[in-house]
C-alpha cells in the first residue's frame, strides 16, 4: 500500500518543526527539486527569488548562525480554495546570534505543495523591521544575501 503524499498543511507543520530544530538541510529537503522560494517584499540587494532546492539549501545553510529562532507563535493556518495551497500567519521569536538582541517578526507565508513537496513558498515579512533587529540594512543584506562568512 502506498503512503499518501504530505499535504500543504503537513508540509507547513513539518517546516516549523525543522526550523525550530535548526535542521536547515531537512527544511530545504521539503522543497521539490524545482521548487521556488520568493520574498515579495525583499529590499535592494536581498534575493527576491530562489529557484530550485539547491539554491534554497544554499540560502538556508547558515540561518541558525544568524537567527536563533526559539518559538513560532501564534500561528493561524488558512485553507484556500486550492487544496494544495495554505496561507499561514505567524510570529517567529528568538535572538540575533551576533548581537544577542531579541528577535520577533510577524510573517505571512503562502505555501503550495504538489506530490508531497513544496513547489512554491512566498514569504512576506518587513525588511525594515528585520534591518532594525539585525543592526541596519547593510547588516541584513550582508547576512542574508551572501555577504556572511556563513554563506
Amino acid at each position: 500500500m502506498t503512503e499518501p503524499s504530505r499535504t500543504a498543511e503537513d508540509l507547513y507543520a513539518e517546516s516549523l518543526r525543522l526550523l525550530l530544530a535548526k535542521d536547515m538541510s531537512g527544511y530545504a529537503g521539503l522543497w521539490a527539486v524545482d521548487g521556488v522560494m520568493e520574498f515579495p517584499f525583499a529590499g535592494p540587494g536581498y534575493p527576491a527569488r530562489l529557484e530550485g532546492r539547491g539554491a534554497i539549501t544554499d540560502y538556508l545553510r547558515g540561518y541558525p548562525d544568524l537567527l536563533d529562532i526559539q518559538e513560532v507563535t501564534p500561528h493561524t493556518l488558512h485553507r484556500s480554495t486550492d487544496p494544495g495551497t495554505v496561507v499561514a500567519e505567524f510570529d517567529a521569536a528568538g535572538r540575533v546570534v551576533a548581537t544577542g538582541r531579541p528577535y520577533r517578526m510577524r510573517y505571512v507565508a503562502v505555501l503550495t505543495a504538489y506530490d508531497g513537496e513544496i513547489t512554491s513558498y512566498r514569504d512576506y515579512w518587513s525588511p525594515l523591521a528585520a534591518a532594525e533587529f539585525m543592526g541596519g540594512i547593510d547588516e541584513l543584506t550582508s547576512a542574508f544575501a551572501g555577504g556572511s562568512s556563513n554563506r
